[in-house]
């Protein structure tokens, strides 16, 4: 039997839709609840759809799938999938250390390294914090002065951790882009969060202590996402904003088949996927100037929505089949299938 921990707008609402419709026993359980192991017990397989933005959630998720695992108990996402979930610095060591083709990123845990480092290194670079979907934190570095403002900050007063001014600045793009009354009523939302800390950053505190930068891969005017559900992959090109560096987070998307990625992508992602170990991962690529694709960073979680007009997936064969599909019944699928290889 099934455990789905029901959030409504996230993966659990189509997981639930699925098991209906597949006649798949499920229960619903609460991951919040103190008695979570226990009601667990007898389940086989438990989905649950944590967000990086729930404060909750970043205090316990990852420990607590880590513990049911032990268990005997397949959890969708499982630790492989998302210990490194919106950690860009765990990110780099797991890349690096399965030798995947990372863009290249320096982390400094001391002041003075990063200031030395800062003093020598090749401009432009991209300044991250280690958290945040969507381009939030992420600030292109043109000259030695700013990386070195963005460091003793970095070891100094620190950042918030939700970047609410680039919140703001992003609501206002969608506005510009969509003219719609959704988007409207997200300006009012942002003005809000300017003020307003939110629960994340309050639990959380400032980003600080530690200073990430990464190379800047010029002449890209999209990133392209591949996201790999086990022997599944689909994707996407996102579109640099005007004005922009940024991909990530624009809205602007291409939808990608046979005939408009390059297979080399598609090969780095599944190969990627496997030695990540990951049920599912999305990966954000460009190219260098070689062609050469690189990845920029992963995560197991994306939008529901923008997946939705994809127009088809290629199997691990790199066979492609045409036609619409659900990213969140393959998920299901996947958990089934790792149960039945135990």
């Amino acid at each position: 039997m099934l455990a789905i921990h029901r959030r409504p707008g996230s993966f659990s609402d189509r997981w639930i839709q699925y098991c209906e419709k597949q006649d798949i026993q499920y229960i619903v359980v609460d991951c919040y609840d103190t008695n979570i192991v226990a009601d667990l017990r007898g389940i086989k397989v438990l989905l649950w759809h944590w967000d990086q933005e729930d404060h909750r959630a970043v205090l316990f998720a990852k420990e607590l799938v880590h513990a049911l695992e032990n268990s005997g108990i397949v959890v969708f996402p499982s630790i492989n999938t998302s210990w490194h979930f919106d950690d860009k610095i765990g990110q780099k060591y797991l890349l690096e250390a399965l030798k995947l083709p990372l863009v290249s990123s320096y982390v400094f845990y001391d002041r003075q390294k990063a200031l030395k480092w800062a003093e020598h290194t090749t401009y432009p670079k991209v300044f991250k914090l280690r958290g945040g979907a969507g381009a939030i934190n992420v600030k292109l570095v043109k000259t030695k002065g700013a990386a070195k403002r963005l460091v003793r900050k970095s070891f100094g007063r620190g950042f918030g951790k939700s970047g609410r001014t680039a919140l703001f600045y992003n609501r206002i793009w969608h506005f510009r882009k969509d003219k719609d009354f959704k988007s409207f009523l997200g300006i009012f939302k942002g003005i809000a969060r300017l003020f307003l800390k939110s629960r994340l950053e309050k639990v959380s505190g400032k980003e600080k202590g530690y200073v990430y930068f990464q190379d800047f891969v010029p002449n890209n005017k999209s990133d392209i996402r591949v996201i790999v559900i086990g022997e599944k992959a689909f994707a996407i090109e996102r579109l640099v904003r005007k004005g922009d560096f940024r991909a990530s987070g624009s809205g602007i998307i291409n939808y990608l088949d046979n005939t408009s990625l390059n297979s080399d992508v598609l090969e780095v992602a599944f190969d990627a996927a496997q030695k990540i170990d990951s049920q599912c991962v999305a990966f954000d690529f460009v190219v260098d100037k070689m062609g050469k694709p690189l990845i920029v960073e992963i995560s197991y979680a994306f939008s529901i929505e923008a997946y939705d007009s994809c127009p088809g997936y290629w199997n691990h064969n790199l066979e492609w089949i045409h036609g619409s599909f659900v990213p969140q019944e393959f998920m299901v699928q996947e958990a089934i299938k790792v149960l039945s290889q135990q």
